[in-house]
């Protein structure tokens, strides 16, 4: 699956393609500075655009024609300034927020797997938690710090403190903002939850 991400700011495409391919490992996400970029790399082959608004509203012809599949990124939280004919998500959000905007639009635009290309065979095999890990993880997930884990748990601190590095060895992700991905994404935790 291609996914274009058109955005002059290249700091900001660079952390949004990070995003895209760990919400959606199979993505094959490519980086455009301009609509002539895009123009120039057959953007036809691209399953969606994230685009910055500034972009979407100097071609607002060829973007209106794919709005199916285009997402506008903008800096407003206001949804009296953003374009009500797409798919909208603010990037000026805190990172936790963010990554719930982007899991929400990925479950409502492919529930279930249901417009995704089948994985491949060895990233179905994903580690296998521990049920206490699988509890640890979900209340992680949801902003508990060590010592509230410990006490909901009935275990020691240092316990916490293991399960959580074997977690995130288990599952090879380095933040809570990845294992967040990771718990919504394989049905640990609603969205909605947290």
């Amino acid at each position: 699956m291609d996914i274009a991400v058109l955005d002059s700011n290249t700091l900001a495409a660079l952390g949004l393609k990070h995003l895209l391919q760990t919400i959606m490992p199979i993505a094959e996400v490519e980086l455009f500075g301009s609509m002539a970029e895009l123009e120039a790399n057959q953007p036809q082959r691209f399953v969606h655009y994230f685009v910055a608004m500034n972009i979407v509203l100097e071609h607002r012809a060829f973007f209106m024609a794919h709005k199916h599949k285009t997402i506008v990124l903008t800096t407003s939280t206001d949804e009296g300034r953003q374009l009500h004919d797409f798919n909208c998500i603010c990037t000026a959000v805190p990172e936790r927020q963010l990554i719930r905007a982007f899991i929400a639009l990925e479950q409502h635009a492919h529930a279930g797997g249901k417009n995704l290309p089948p994985m491949a065979t060895n990233a179905q095999q994903q580690p296998i938690l521990s049920d206490r890990e699988a509890e640890v993880m979900v209340l992680i997930v949801k902003g508990y710090i060590n010592k509230q884990i410990a006490d909901q748990l009935h275990i020691g601190l240092s316990t916490v403190v293991t399960h959580r590095k074997n977690i995130m060895e288990k599952l090879g992700v380095r933040s809570v903002s990845a294992l967040t991905i990771y718990a919504v994404m394989h049905g640990y935790v609603d969205i909605n939850k947290i």
